[in-house]
């Protein structure tokens, strides 16, 4: 109900009375809407918040009153504990006052800059109670529009509560606002918004996972010198989790994918949030101290991509595949000697290789399909991220990272798979993709000049999606190795760094 900021304006007398009923007391906070008292319902004698809305430059007086008074009496039918509750709303004297439930605690803005980045325990927490509350509004029809920390706050119980629903939406009208006006805290937007698309609940989820970046990592993760240049950021750059991971970083990650449609949804976001408030436990560790092959650095490494070098060739096998996936989930290491030895290239030995991925059923990927028209993806490829048909471009557009091979670990083509093959173990199946994609990233089939800015990593298949049953007319299970590079740096890039080989 605050963005805390501090009041410079003096208290209101305990006399002043709105609509014969309520009594201001003093000041609460002020923030782009307007100003928070406290007050007291004098019928019956209960202590409440009152904001007084601000009218936006330009906006037709009479026009913002019926925008106001019909959202936010919308969104006051709300019905869920992390939901401010709207009591009433009262018009006088051309003034718009919004009755609420009193919440007499810090914003995660405040608490953040008070004690610095949260536990991650207590992030998840306060995420599921948000993601409660969005779920409840979207169900209803209500995308809030400006959810950011100060709109949430956090009481020393635990509970978190989301205010100013409706509140948003109901500014956001062309007759209220003023030209090019952006309704929203900028640092908060998600990139549809900032590109010109109406707000969803997509993008609603997208908030959400900026505002756990910054309880995560004690920093607004796009916040700039200026608002030009934090809309740039949010279209351009990637943020880096450095005080998190697992479940938890990859419920951030997946909520703040780029593109609406790459974006996990608010029941994958419910799944990884409720396994990160339960455990928060140790990367595995296998015999010999070093790390695991196919788990993700705690700073999470993005989208990949080379430099215009001409389209190349496709591979004849290459056939699109289309991959279901649920949850995000850890998956046990199952240790099987198909492949025995280390590899030449592993992520302990080959510093352009990221740790693997897994795809499918329990798997890393929220959703992987292959498609065979493309050969780039135009959204980053990390823990949480979900890569839909519509993530597939040409390489000559802007993109993230570029498929350059795909493999079956156990011959056949696709039509004449081995069905009885058992599952070699996650361990030893991530060993044989990295030495695999390893071998073609160092070879002529990616550009010499352009290889030392480069990245790569390998995906395979998750135990349950190898053992599922094909997709399409296939008869035989689909049990491929995918290798994907793109640049060190995270940036987007246009062509491709593949050259035709004899």
């Amino acid at each position: 109900m605050t963005d805390e900021q501090t009041s410079t304006a003096p208290a209101v007398p305990a006399t002043r009375m709105i609509a014969n009923r309520y009594r201001l007391g003093g000041e609460l906070g002020r923030g782009g809407m307007g100003v928070v008292w406290r007050a007291e319902d004098t019928v019956i004698g209960r202590q409440v918040a009152i904001k007084e809305l601000r009218l936006p430059d330009g906006a037709e007086e009479d026009v913002f009153q019926e925008r106001v008074l019909r959202e936010v009496r919308t969104g006051g039918r709300l019905n869920d504990p992390a939901v401010v509750t709207v009591f009433d709303v009262v018009t006088e004297n051309g003034i718009t006052y919004i009755v609420m439930e009193l919440v007499e605690a810090p914003t995660l803005s405040g608490l953040v800059r008070r004690n610095g980045p949260l536990p991650s325990q207590q992030i998840a927490a306060i995420g599921l109670q948000v993601l409660s509350a969005l779920r409840a509004a979207h169900q209803s029809g209500i995308v809030h529009r400006d959810v950011k920390p100060a709109n949430i706050m956090v009481a020393p119980n635990g509970r978190a509560k989301l205010t100013d629903f409706g509140i948003a939406q109901a500014i956001d009208d062309p007759r209220i606002t003023t030209s090019g006006m952006l309704v929203g805290s900028p640092a908060f937007m998600a990139p549809e918004r900032v590109a010109g698309s109406e707000a969803m609940p997509a993008s609603d989820l997208w908030s959400l996972g900026a505002a756990l970046f910054f309880a995560a990592e004690g920093t607004v993760p796009f916040e700039r010198a200026s608002t030009a240049a934090t809309l740039h950021a949010i279209m351009n750059e990637v943020p880096y989790l450095t005080k998190v991971q697992g479940p938890l970083a990859s419920a951030i990650m997946g909520l703040m994918a780029t593109s609406p449609e790459g974006r996990i949804s608010a029941e994958q976001a419910e799944h990884l949030l409720t396994l990160a408030a339960q455990q928060q436990p140790a990367m595995p560790t296998p015999p010999g101290g070093q790390p695991t092959l196919h788990h993700s650095a705690p700073t999470q490494v993005a989208g990949f991509a080379g430099g215009p070098v001409g389209r190349p060739a496709r591979s004849p096998g290459r056939t699109k595949v289309l991959v279901s996936v649920g949850a995000l989930a850890g998956v046990a290491l199952l240790v099987a000697g198909f492949f025995l030895g280390k590899p030449v290239w592993s992520p302990s030995v080959d510093e352009q290789m990221l740790p693997t991925l897994t795809y499918g059923a329990g798997g890393d990927i929220v959703e992987l399909v292959i498609d065979s028209t493309y050969d780039c993806v135009n959204t980053t490829l990390d823990k949480g991220r979900a890569i839909g048909q519509s993530n597939w471009v040409d390489c000559e557009e802007s993109h993230d990272v570029e498929w350059f091979d795909s493999l079956r670990p156990i011959g056949g083509s696709d039509e004449q798979g081995v069905p009885e093959a058992r599952y070699p173990g996650e361990e030893e199946l991530a060993r044989y993709a990295e030495t695999v994609c390893g071998l073609t990233f160092h070879s002529n089939r990616v550009s010499d000049a352009q290889r030392p800015g480069l990245a790569y990593r390998a995906l395979i298949p998750t135990k349950q999606e190898w053992e599922k049953a094909p997709a399409g007319d296939y008869d035989k299970p689909i049990r491929h190795v995918h290798c994907f590079l793109g640049n060190k740096d995270g940036g987007q890039r246009v062509g491709s760094v593949l050259q035709d080989v004899a």
